[in-house]
């Protein structure tokens, strides 16, 4: 009997790019796991689950897919495609079916990240604007990269991606979690999602999970391997 190896999608979240991966592919690579990172467009959940459904859609062979904070909800959603056999959620958010992003936040005390957002326009068609937050840069490495370097945390916060603000009341329309094995890394120190959010999360998707203490929100930065291992055991579990 042979086995097809899943490819592992990776999806960033807010205020990052597919480079966010980087430690993580490296890793991976080195372990002899088919990845890709994509670019997640952060222009609205239903929106930017249907770009990384077209993405998979395109890969031969079962998807195991891997969101980091806001790309926690795309997988929710994304994860509903046929060929998606696992999801991974890293310092994520996975919402209920109906459930938006603040209503899962509201449930618990609001993060430091709150008090430290900007708001921006662009846009939206139609001679429209819409409205994008990011991080203010000076407190990016408090609230975001507290256990990565100050020189990288610098960069990180000048090339960081504004997310619209329309997904913070935009409602899912599946859960993919409901219905696919799921694992969880919970950062212990994370300041821009609460932690009591992605384990509330996590134990109501019966998902596998794994807890990194003193992790900031930015451990797929800091923390690579503990990253990685978590994904290749969740390869390896549906192979």
């Amino acid at each position: 009997m042979s086995f097809v190896s899943p490819t592992v999608v990776l999806v960033h979240g807010a205020f990052a790019d597919a480079a966010s991966w980087l430690g993580v592919i490296d890793e991976l690579q080195r372990a002899g796991v088919p990845v890709v990172a994509v670019a997640n467009p952060l222009r609205g959940l239903a929106a930017d689950a249907a770009y990384v459904t077209s993405r998979i859609a395109q890969i031969g062979g079962p998807v195991v897919l891997v969101g980091h904070s806001y790309g926690g909800a795309v997988i929710t959603v994304a994860g509903t495609a046929r060929n998606v056999v696992g999801l991974v959620y890293v310092a994520a958010c996975a919402p209920e079916e109906g459930e938006s992003l603040g209503a899962l936040q509201d449930r618990f005390a609001p993060p430091a990240l709150a008090d430290h957002l900007e708001s921006w326009t662009y846009p939206a068609g139609g001679g429209a604007a819409a409205t994008e937050v990011s991080v203010a840069p000076e407190a990016f490495g408090e609230v975001v990269a507290a256990d990565v370097s100050p020189s990288v945390a610098r960069v990180l916060a000048a090339t960081q991606r504004p997310l619209a603000a329309s997904v913070f009341t935009e409602v899912p329309g599946a859960a993919a979690w409901r219905t696919k094995p799921s694992w969880v890394l919970v950062a212990g120190a994370d300041r821009a999602v609460n932690p009591e959010v992605v384990r509330f999360a996590a134990e109501r998707a019966g998902a596998r999970t794994v807890e990194l203490d003193g992790a900031s929100h930015a451990v797929a930065v800091s923390r690579p391997a503990a990253v990685a291992e978590l994904i290749r055991e969740a390869v390896g579990a549906v192979t």
